[in-house]
């Protein structure tokens, strides 16, 4: 039974489809793997459909929360969850494996996918297929974009691999389910697997050019797998494994080659033409479509929903009034926010005022887009008093706002507006955008500076075609209203070792590098435009730099928004919470205020968000250096009950 499972976790090729929720195209009927099923486009392009919604999960669907913002990717440094802090995994497990074609998601630790190679079986069946029974039946260029499409998943897929297990075998083509020394094969190192990644991403794309295999973006496959759509996640997927070269291993040839590719990926978008910073709109208004065709500019390739049809949920728990988040932002984001200023919060006008109204007005817009301007009005809809609003249009908030502020008399309730409750969401996800391009192409070239890499420098012209087309987005006139402005234009000059007096200076071991103020304003900004669009942890992991995930390193981590606890969120003043004294909030000079049940005048400051029962501080355990996944043991007992090797992860 066990050995079976095995298989099919490793061969099963499935030919009976789910729909393709992105393309928003109806259920494909079940298909068989005969040689004529190969020799037509529509049955090949049936067949690939399948990787979209594996690779492009956006919102995921129905009740789904694998790669989601919000409810999956809640693993950081930057949210809080109340109770004891997620902890590091420090055992191995006794499986980390999945079968079949579900999204196959590790969980928000490690943001990636289980040990499951379904999709390499797949994308392997789809070559093999092809080139044995349609070479002849499709023009060249048509043959060359559907093998490119198996050619693209396959290496996005042990792009994603690599980033939890780092070593995982490479299946270099498809074979019979007899050949058990491929089936069992061991662990291939990952330099091995990423120079095929880059290899196969390359003759994808070939030159971004008339060497490009797969078709461009075009009218009629808009929403297809394109060049564009690859340029974009080799942007991706070319950073992160160029940075971890140069962060884990100070392997700095191997580290170019990636990065070199990351730039050129982010250029060739940037150079196109086709894709800009929405000059009309905010950021919020990236996910506030409901059309199949988005307006924004920015967005490259989107997951459009519909009702009847596919839908999805994490707008209902983005929605202010009717559902809780169980991870939410904490003092350590809130004080690495920018300022409206172009500050760091210790040089601005009030460094001391972090009333949310005043963070709302005085920080770079894209806080007031991403979350609420006010308290929830039910205790535990937020640990830290902090809601996120980001994924959701500004209609539904404003309707929850006046049900919460009373001012919404007559207003019909939230819950007849489908699209915001339940798992009947219909707002669209850009799975990829510019934004995220011109932050991998900026921090690619800041590396290779760093590097010294010929060739590589970031000047002032970089920083305004990049991070200032960020800060030049419009405050939207709501955010106007409540005092808001565009943040100034960064400049190279202004960014010295003196801006922020709290960059990381490296040294936390032997191996911790310091991280330049230019690299520290990169990240940071970073982090204020994509939050929680991608996992917060794959940037740590990359960097070198989970130790960030440190609670007693970095009390911030454990506390929330500065609250006056009677005004704000009176229901936590409970005989219960007084007799376990479990809330506590932590005044500018570190005191700490516990909640007695006579002392509510005195509840004024930053949220505690960590403390059990009698009021103990719980900590996140200490991370043990482990920047990869282990393998589960029943993986390892499979191979040595066939009489094979599998190897665990280095570390575990």
């Amino acid at each position: 039974m066990k050995r079976n499972k095995f298989i099919c976790i490793l061969v099963a090729a499935v030919f009976i489809l789910t729909s393709c929720d992105l393309l928003d195209r109806p259920n494909p009927q079940n298909l068989v793997d005969t040689p004529d099923f190969w020799r037509t486009e529509a049955s090949v392009r049936a067949f690939a459909e399948e990787f979209y919604t594996q690779f492009f999960p956006g919102f995921n669907s129905g009740w789904g929360v694998d790669y989601t913002p919000i409810r999956g990717t809640t693993f950081s440094d930057y949210l809080a969850v109340g109770g004891q802090p997620t902890p590091f995994p420090n055992m191995r497990p006794t499986a980390l494996g999945s079968s079949g074609a579900l999204v196959a998601w590790q969980g928000a630790i490690w943001a990636g996918p289980t040990w499951n190679f379904y999709w390499i079986r797949k994308a392997n069946m789809m070559i093999d297929r092809m080139e044995r029974h349609a070479a002849d039946a499709f023009p060249e260029a048509t043959f060359n974009h559907w093998i490119a499409n198996a050619r693209f998943f396959k290496a996005l897929e042990y792009a994603r691999l690599v980033s939890v297990f780092g070593d995982v075998p490479f299946f270099e083509a498809y074979f019979p389910i007899s050949d058990r020394a491929e089936m069992f094969r061991n662990r291939d190192p990952r330099n091995v697997v990423m120079d095929n990644v880059y290899d196969y991403f390359r003759w994808v794309v070939g030159n971004f050019g008339t060497t490009a295999k797969l078709r461009p973006r075009s009218g009629g496959h808009v929403q297809d797998l394109n060049l564009d759509v690859a340029a974009a996640f080799i942007s991706r997927w070319m950073l992160f494994e160029g940075t971890w070269q140069w962060y884990h291993n100070q392997d700095a040839e191997r580290a170019a080659k990636f990065l070199k590719f990351a730039v050129e990926a982010s250029e060739f978008l940037m150079n196109s033409g086709r894709y800009s910073i929405s000059s009309s709109s905010d950021i919020r208004a990236l996910f506030s479509e409901f059309t199949a065709t988005p307006s924004n500019p920015e967005v490259i390739l989107w997951r459009t929903y519909n009702n009847p049809g596919a839908t999805h949920h994490i707008a209902s728990y983005a929605n202010l009034q009717h559902e809780s988040q169980g991870a939410t932002p904490n003092l350590h984001l809130i004080k690495n926010w920018l300022t409206s200023e172009g500050k760091v919060w210790q040089n601005s006008a009030n460094p001391e005022d972090f009333n949310l109204t005043n963070l709302i007005a005085t920080r770079d817009p894209r806080f007031e887009a991403s979350f609420a301007p006010i308290f929830p009005n039910v205790v535990g809809r937020t640990p830290t008093g902090i809601y996120t609003v980001k994924f959701i249009d500004r209609n539904a908030i404003n309707l929850a706002m006046q049900a919460i502020l009373g001012t919404g008399a007559g207003l019909a309730p939230q819950n007849a507006f489908p699209q915001y409750t339940s798992n009947t969401n219909t707002n669209a996800f850009p799975v990829a955008r510019l934004g995220e391009v011109l932050l991998n192409w900026i921090e690619a070239k800041a590396v290779l500076q760093e590097m010294n890499v010929p060739g590589f420098t970031v000047s002032q012209a970089d920083i305004d075609r990049s991070i200032n087309r960020l800060r030049a987005r419009p405050v939207h006139p709501e955010a106007a209203a409540r005092g808001v402005r565009q943040t100034p234009a960064m400049q190279l000059t202004a960014i010295t070792a003196s801006f922020d007096p709290n960059r990381d200076m490296g040294g936390f071991d032997a191996y911790d590098l310091e991280v330049s103020p230019l690299m520290w304003e990169i990240r940071r900004e970073r982090m204020m435009e994509l939050f929680q669009e991608l996992p917060r942890v794959l940037d740590l992991r990359r960097w070198r730099k989970m130790h960030y995930m440190d609670t007693q390193l970095n009390p911030n981590i454990v506390l929330g928004a500065w609250m006056n606890i009677p005004r704000d969120m009176p229901g936590l003043l409970t005989t219960d919470n007084a007799r376990n004294a479990t809330i506590r909030v932590q005044r500018w000079d570190r005191s700490i205020v516990i909640y007695d049940g006579t002392n509510a005048a005195d509840m004024v400051g930053f949220r505690v968000v960590n403390t059990g029962s009698g009021g103990a501080f719980l900590h996140r355990n200490i991370f043990g250096n482990q920047y990869n996944a282990p393998i589960g043991q029943n993986q390892i007992d499979l191979y040595r009950e066939a009489g094979f090797t599998l190897d665990q992860t280095q570390g575990w």
